[in-house]
């Protein structure tokens, strides 16, 4: 079974998305689930892990009326109060029950603060994750956030954290030291994983192949091994950079240059995120 672990959807009549301004051009309109389907079933893709894209209830809420109609949606990533433990607890609690919430997420890049993520509210409110066993979803957006996954990861030891985008990787200008020094850090800590998602993005966006993905994937590979990587789209913000086809395409394309074949490939492209997110049907 091939997943894709990061994909989102937004409808701008029902749900306030403060980032999304017209300054994106193609990807400020509403994106539903019926225009993601036809390109699903093109790259083969069984299920997807619907990511928020909005620290709120109500996108959480419209996120999971999404999954109990779509049997694609394998799993929800929502949203709760992290810098208020108790009423993430109390948010927890309703979302539990249901069986396609199977993580959170902030937008922590949005944050005034750069340092919001090992701020003592925000780092009770993840050991409430910890306890309920809850996996966390980390924009660890390099250079400003991935220096801080090695303090979350050892603030919290039992809890599942999953890098989003490899961090965004410095694929324009090729400096890669900084960023290669904080994955091999953030991958020292087995409760770790990371996303080959958004990388197109990270590129050129008029110019960029298989190719220019090679150096990051290869270098994750070897950090973090193949059963802690997983594929990602990043639909529609991949739009910004091509369409999902091409991303699937050119990931692809990476992987076979690195020699990933067999059962590695199979985990990066689907069984990696089963088990992460628990989603049913396909671990």
């Amino acid at each position: 079974m091939i997943v894709d672990s990061h994909q989102h959807l937004w409808d701008l009549e029902e749900v306030e998305y403060p980032w999304l301004v017209p300054d994106y051009g193609p990807i400020y309109r509403t994106f539903r689930p019926e225009e993601l389907e036809p390109q699903l079933a093109a790259a083969g893709v069984d299920r997807t892990v619907l990511v928020q894209a909005a620290n709120s209830f109500e996108d959480t809420d419209s996120m999971l009326r999404h999954a109990q109609r779509y049997d694609w949606i394998g799993a929800v990533v929502g949203w709760v109060p992290l810098e208020d433990a108790h009423a993430a607890a109390q948010a927890l609690d309703r979302y539990l029950v249901d069986p396609y919430f199977k993580g959170i997420r902030h937008l922590n890049h949005e944050e005034a603060d750069p340092d919001w993520l090992v701020r003592p509210g925000v780092l009770d409110g993840l050991k409430v994750l910890e306890e309920r066993r809850v996996p966390f979803d980390v924009i660890a957006v390099y250079p400003l956030h991935l220096g801080h996954v090695p303090t979350l990861a050892k603030a919290c030891p039992g809890l599942s954290m999953v890098i989003d985008h490899l961090a965004k990787p410095p694929i324009v200008s090729g400096e890669y030291d900084g960023w290669k020094a904080g994955m091999r850090a953030a991958a020292e800590h087995p409760n770790v994983s990371a996303k080959i998602s958004g990388l197109n993005t990270a590129a050129d966006w008029e110019s960029w192949t298989g190719a220019d993905l090679v150096e990051p994937i290869g270098f994750a590979l070897e950090v973090f091994g193949p059963q802690r990587l997983m594929f990602g789209a990043d639909w529609p913000v991949a739009v910004l950079a091509g369409d999902y086809a091409k991303v699937w395409a050119e990931t692809n394309v990476a992987l076979d240059e690195l020699g990933v074949e067999g059962d590695d490939r199979a985990a990066i492209l689907g069984g990696n995120a089963a088990r992460f997110y628990d989603i049913e049907g396909v671990a």
